[in-house]
């Protein structure tokens, strides 16, 4: 039995080395492309090309972790910033400068010299084993001049009989050697994909000065929409009242029935502002998350929704009050997203709670069967759900090609 173990460890390293030699002619291609995109950022072409290659270095460094996840059994780590479907300059130099780029093109640069050769030792050792058991059977049918080439040219029936012992030298090279590589590549990986503590800290310190730009923003755009709220309509509402009050107030000095009329009109003008504060409070903070938690809020936008929703909320958990609020506020901004744009005939929504090892995150799942084409154009709904979802160092995937379907998932950290 263990004598069974042992070849399928074997057979399992030459299988994971022989595919790993085929991944490095891949990651050969992404070295030279990502050498020409280099060569070309003095021109905007380059810059152009950035975002594209580095999303699929990106790609083609998660296969990498994931292969060798599977053949050692433990889990490389990954780590990247987000990436802008249109980054100015400067988020492209960041990009470029990331340690997580860093790391992703310092692999492909390794792996694919080190997996390739490593792959072409696991094969040409047992080939070559094979080879030198069976020359005794065929050396003599070769031309004198053209004798059989091994470690030495085999001229002669002893030279022959020696051959076996090479071949038994190569399959005991191939049985301890072809593992130490197998290991070895796997390694590569881990030890280069895998973010470590410094560059983690220095991530964190990138993640962090984002996520607070983008809060301050989300902020300011806040301040700036309650202001522009109060402005044109609780505030011109409660003038209005004040102007009626002064009219109603000089009727019962000069004219005392025409004073009631007058009073009757302030009373609704101010249940009218009134009820615009009550709106303005509850875009703030909507008090029925306090009352029925998330997923009864979310229940309350979906049937208030004009296409028809259908909603899931099963392994919700409850979350900070902030982070619930942010996802309220982005299932609802999607969902009017989908009303006025999407000429959908049915939204799902699924909200759920994911624990994975950088802890749980309230993940929002918005689908809908509409034309497609959603884009995150500036001042749109999408690029309000990203800044919302930025300020608490969020994801947000967007995929709309056109046609449909549409989907937006996010991801919200809760902290626990």
């Amino acid at each position: 039995m263990q004598w069974t173990e042992r070849l399928n460890e074997r057979w399992r390293a030459v299988r994971f080395l022989v595919v790993e030699a085929g991944a490095a002619v891949v990651s050969l291609c992404f070295l030279v492309v990502g050498l020409v995109v280099g060569s070309m950022l003095i021109l905007i072409v380059g810059w152009l090309a950035v975002p594209t290659y580095v999303r699929a270095l990106r790609w083609w460094a998660g296969r990498a972790r994931r292969r060798s996840s599977a053949y050692t059994g433990r889990q490389v780590p990954e780590r990247y910033p987000t990436v802008s479907d249109r980054p100015g300059v400067d988020d492209l130099r960041r990009l470029l400068t990331a340690p997580s780029t860093r790391r992703d093109f310092g692999w492909v640069a390794v792996h694919s010299v080190a997996a390739l050769t490593s792959g072409l030792v696991a094969i040409v050792l047992p080939l070559a084993a094979v080879n030198s058991l069976a020359i005794p059977f065929y050396w003599w049918a070769l031309p004198p001049d053209e004798p059989v080439s091994n470690l030495y040219p085999v001229t002669s029936w002893w030279g022959a009989a020696a051959a076996p012992l090479v071949g038994v030298g190569y399959l005991t090279l191939a049985w301890w050697v072809t593992p130490l590589l197998a290991r070895g590549i796997a390694g590569l990986a881990r030890n280069l994909l895998a973010p470590g503590r410094e560059t983690e800290l220095s991530e964190r310190v990138s993640a962090l000065t984002v996520s607070r730009a983008a809060a301050l923003d989300a902020h300011a755009a806040e301040l700036r929409r309650i202001e522009r709220d109060l402005h044109d309509g609780a505030q011109n509402r409660l003038v209005a009242v004040v102007m009626m009050l002064g009219l109603a107030e000089r009727s019962l000095r000069v004219a005392p029935d025409q004073a009631r009329p007058q009073l009757l009109r302030a009373q609704d003008a101010a249940a009218e502002a009134l009820s615009e504060l009550r709106t303005l409070v509850h875009d703030i903070y909507p008090p029925i998350l306090d009352e029925l938690g998330l997923g009864g809020a979310v229940s309350a936008l979906a049937g208030r929704s004009t296409v028809p929703c259908v909603l899931d909320t099963e392994g919700l958990r409850r979350a900070p009050a902030a982070v619930e609020a942010a996802a309220y506020f982005v299932v609802a901004e999607a969902l009017t997203n989908v009303a006025k744009h999407s000429g959908a005939g049915q939204v799902r929504v699924t909200l759920s709670t994911r624990d994975d090892e950088r802890g749980a995150a309230l993940v929002i799942d918005v689908r809908d069967d509409g034309v497609g084409g959603a884009v995150a154009a500036a001042g749109g709904g999408v690029a309000g759900i990203r800044r919302r979802v930025a300020a608490f160092e969020g994801t947000m995937t967007l995929d709309s090609p056109l046609g449909g379907p549409t989907r937006i998932e996010v991801a919200l950290p809760c902290g626990f």
